[in-house]
């Protein structure tokens, strides 16, 4: 059975040679690096957590074995995941692109369309793993656990209180996130808040002018002039979008503390455009991928869930 394709155009000159799609959220936490990538994880990779208690005792002659170490674990497990598509041929004759297709009664799908398709499709996985990785539930199909259910399940994560955010109260409440970090963990070179999209927003318009506690006129009393999308900070803390993260939630860690585990990095991207033709003499392109993805944190109690 063929994917449904619903096509509502009408031809009318000559095809202008661009296919638009609806705007899609970017895979930015795996594109810019902001967690741990680990790929080469087949089947599943054992990450080993080791605490100690105070190692440094008074000294003595004799070797005194008293310190306590412990050692316990954490199961980074990627789940399989693929795209299945099928398109007939048939369908496109009558379109606006028809001609591209070729004269004879064994044509092929649009290139330009073809093209595009591919782009859209990893584009769109990009979208799903962004949000899989910060709010996904493995009971839905096509996710996995992301962050937000992991670190809610976890009794030694910090948990802050979270309110409806707003360039009037958001610096207040980041306050109250980095009030929270543990001070073994604050000062790390690799600590970051990662923020919703509404948070990012909000504080943005803060620094422009828009907090009791900004000057009316903003950073470098530019007003909302003042940012053009560069790095930002907080009490010396890393701020990052986190697009997949819900509204009005936040997570703060370092991160060398959240993984992300796969395969291939190279699947999440490669999409297969298979003429079924020459394979079944039918008139059906199919589109597919296959990956495996997952993420798991290591040490809860350096986390700060805001939720």
């Amino acid at each position: 059975m063929a994917t449904t394709n619903n096509l509502t155009t009408t031809y009318a000159g000559e095809f202008a040679g661009k296919y638009v799609s609806a705007a899609l959220l970017s895979g930015k936490t795996l594109a810019e690096g902001n967690i741990t990538i680990k790929p080469n994880v087949k089947y599943k990779e054992v990450m080993k957590k080791v605490s100690t208690d105070d190692i440094v005792k008074d000294a003595s002659c004799d070797f005194d074995a008293t310190s306590t170490l412990t050692l316990t674990e954490r199961i980074l497990t990627p789940e399989e995941f693929q795209v299945n598509l099928q398109l007939c041929k048939k369908d496109f004759r009558s379109d606006w692109d028809a001609i591209s297709m070729g004269y004879s009664a064994f044509d092929n799908l649009p290139p330009s369309f073809s093209d595009f398709l591919i782009a859209h499709v990893a584009d769109k996985v990009a979208q799903r793993m962004e949000n899989n990785i910060w709010s996904g539930t493995n009971a839905n199909a096509g996710q996995f656990d992301g962050f937000t259910t992991t670190l809610t399940a976890d009794g030694d994560v910090v948990d802050v209180a979270a309110g409806a955010v707003t360039s009037a109260n958001v610096i207040t409440e980041l306050g109250k996130i980095a009030d929270a970090v543990p001070s073994a963990v604050y000062g790390s070179e690799d600590l970051f808040i990662y923020v919703s999209n509404n948070i990012y927003r909000a504080y943005v318009r803060a620094l422009g002018g828009f907090a009791t506690n900004v000057g009316a006129a903003g950073t470098d009393a530019k007003g909302t002039q003042w940012f053009n999308g560069g790095a930002l900070t907080f009490d010396g803390i890393n701020i990052v979008m986190a697009s997949g993260l819900a509204n009005n939630t936040a997570v703060a860690a370092e991160k060398s503390n959240l993984f992300f585990g796969t395969g291939l990095m190279s699947d999440q991207n490669e999409v297969k455009v298979i003429d079924m033709a020459d394979i079944d003499g039918s008139q059906n392109v199919r589109v597919v991928m296959r990956f495996t993805a997952g993420i798991q944190h290591a040490i809860g109690s350096d986390i700060v869930l805001y939720s």
